[in-house]
């Protein structure tokens, strides 16, 4: 883009002088905003976690990094706010040339957003008319025939900053917005302010997520659906490059069972927003978080998931499963051999003697409902009541996540007469501690392919857990590698809040020592031979490579855009006062937003059914070995187009 049409852009849009803040007083999404951030082959779009919390996502995401060297990486964080974690807890590798923030409170953006007015739009009244109704016609679009084209247009015309030429969010202020709020907004039965504060909140969180673009790489990986998508679907658009998206777990899913406090393990799809019996608000919210998964599925050039099940869960979302594949998770199997060592011995031991082993079951994870503890507290209470008492729990990972969830815990033990059988250690090293596991007890709502099963796993530790996620396959199923050699099972599923099953698993488990060393033996060999992160970190390099020109990217001539932002967190009951001021005509002889229709296509925006532009000649995937650790397809036929 050269830098005579962005002036002349930035002319027309009438940007503002960029504001000017006292030593101390640069916001912080403005102080990121100012960074340089060099171009890189693959930027990794997070949300919350990577590399400032700590979890199996987490872990994923460094091994790509540390994995493939030869790739220059950059990171793009989602956070609530700069009071978010933001220590370095993985000491980020040198091939990481950057962390770029994003903030979704409104608060980070008061000083752009909030100073917005009406007559930024450079719109006659009649004209926000047409603006509005083509707002909701592209929502429409969306939610009816998953047309996504209207509403990229619209976000290229008044969001996307290297294209826009109106900021779309000064609409919110508008009489005409607000009196078309009760003919055009879906009638979801709630007042007109709550129509209106609840826009505002949509606003508010696509100008924080799309009002910057982002610094440019090759490919632009995002690690979950909802904003991270939302950011790397707009990020390849404005580049012309990639966006690749990994489910790890599927987002809108867990979003909605969250906000709905359903039952993790319950599926969602695409119509339920449409369907459910819930309250106005929580219709809006199950909407927003649906569609922006619908809107970004067709921007992807390729979809990982950890394992096939995955793909029909997802399907029911919206997913395009021709663009569908099979990653799994991997570990680095070599690096557990004193641990499997230490293993071996100690299963010996039980061997020889039963009766006088005292069980060590250990629970890894975080203290929250998702993850199922007070189920396993009543499981154990169980046991002891049926005479096993020598078994004691280990609970392992971070208390401070949900305190009220810990505090139901401690509560748990103390009323169930526990305390002798259950130890809450924190935050630990985990493989230094695996040799002093012996059952691995999951009684989860909900997980994707975790990679504390793989860790204890590769020490030959045999699991508990529910039939969650990709536990089946990682656990239960029965597989068979490429020569046709057959791996069994390596401990018990039972069906998420069954605590008399889990009850039953680990009292079978624990009475059956031969079995109890079978099922240790079988879980080596299955990461052995599915699950080495060598092979998995192998298709990601061929996906990068195959997705974007590695190492050849360049950074653009100049970025375009304006400094824009809106509305506070205080809501106004009585509706939009000055911070979403009423309509004002343009001053005379104020700037068109273009001498073409202000509805129209901006100059220079790409057309056409694909966001995303064509390369040139067929895609092929990495080589496809027959095991769970291949890039497989879920009963498709071959393609017969390009992958992007």
């Amino acid at each position: 883009m050269s830098t005579s049409f962005m002036s002349s852009l930035r002319s027309v849009v009438g940007r503002r002088a960029e504001k000017r803040y006292a030593p101390g007083e640069v916001p912080a999404s403005v102080q990121a905003a100012r960074r340089d951030y060099a171009a890189v082959d693959v930027a990794l779009v997070m949300e919350s976690t990577y590399p400032y919390l700590k979890g199996g996502l987490a872990a994923v995401v460094h091994d790509i990094v540390v994995e493939n060297p030869d790739i220059s990486f950059g990171v793009i964080h989602i956070s609530w706010d700069s009071d978010s974690p933001s220590e370095d807890l993985y000491g980020m590798p040198a091939n990481v040339a950057w962390v770029r923030p994003i903030y979704l409170s409104i608060q980070e953006h008061r000083h752009s957003f909030m100073q917005t007015k009406v007559q930024d739009l450079h719109m006659t009244s009649r004209e926000r008319e047409q603006l509005t109704d083509r707002l909701f016609d592209a929502a429409e679009a969306l939610a009816g025939e998953r047309d996504v084209e209207p509403l990229w247009e619209l976000l290229d015309d008044g969001l996307l900053e290297s294209t826009r030429r109106f900021p779309l969010w000064a609409l919110l202020g508008s009489s005409e917005f607000m009196a078309a709020l009760p003919r055009r907004f879906p009638k979801l039965g709630m007042s007109l302010s709550d129509t209106f504060w609840t826009m505002r909140e949509f606003f508010s969180l696509a100008y924080a997520l799309l009002h910057e673009t982002m610094p440019r790489a090759a490919v632009y990986h995002s690690h979950t659906t909802g904003y991270a998508a939302l950011v790397a679907a707009a990020a390849a658009r404005e580049h012309d490059t990639t966006f690749l998206l990994t489910e790890h777990n599927l987002y809108v899913r867990d979003t909605v069972n969250t906000l709905l406090d359903r039952n993790m393990a319950l599926g969602v799809t695409s119509t339920d927003y449409r369907e459910f019996m819930v309250t106005p608000k929580e219709r809006a919210w199950m909407a927003w978080w649906t569609e922006i998964g619908h809107f970004c599925y067709p921007s992807a050039s390729l979809i990982t998931y950890l394992y096939p099940g995955a793909i029909t869960e997802a399907a029911a979302l919206g997913t395009d499963r021709s663009k569908a594949v099979v990653v799994p998770n991997g570990m680095p199997f070599e690096d557990f051999e004193d641990q499997y060592r230490a293993r071996l011995a100690a299963t010996e031991k039980i061997l020889k003697d039963p009766a006088g082993h005292v069980w060590r079951l250990t629970y890894i994870a975080r203290l929250v409902p998702i993850k199922g503890l007070l189920d396993l507290l009543d499981s154990l209470a169980m046991l002891r009541d049926r005479g096993l008492h020598n078994i004691h729990l280990d609970v392992l990972g971070p208390t401070e996540h949900f305190p009220e969830y810990t505090e139901k815990c401690l509560a748990r033990i103390k009323a169930l007469k526990l305390d002798d059988m259950v130890t809450i250690h924190g935050t630990v090293d985990v493989r230094g501690r695996l040799d002093r596991m012996d059952l691995l007890v999951m009684p989860s709502y909900n997980e994707g392919q975790p990679i504390v099963a793989l860790e204890t796993m590769s020490a030959a530790i045999p699991c508990a857990a529910t039939r969650v996620g990709g536990m089946g396959q990682l656990a239960e199923e029965v597989l068979t590698s490429a020569d046709g050699e057959t791996f069994g099972p390596c401990g018990i599923l039972t069906e998420p809040g069954d605590v008399k099953a889990m009850a039953d698993a680990i009292e079978t488990i624990v009475r059956a020592p031969r079995l109890y060393a079978e099922f240790g033996r079988n879980a080596r060999h299955r990461v052995e031979a599915f699950f080495q992160i060598k092979d998995v970190m192998g298709l990601y390099h061929g996906i990068y490579s195959q997705l974007g020109t590695l190492g050849g990217i360049e950074d653009d001539p100049e970025p375009g855009g304006e400094d824009l932002t809106g509305p506070p967190s205080d809501q106004d009951p009585a509706g939009p006062s000055d911070t979403a001021p009423a309509a004002e005509e343009p001053p005379s002889g104020a700037a068109p937003a273009t001498d073409k229709d202000p509805l129209g296509q901006a100059p220079g925006r790409r057309t056409g059914q694909d966001p995303l532009p064509h390369r040139q000649g067929p895609a092929t995937l990495p080589r496809q070995p027959s095991s769970p650790g291949a890039v497989a397809r879920e009963g498709l036929a071959p393609r017969k187009r390009p992958l992007y």
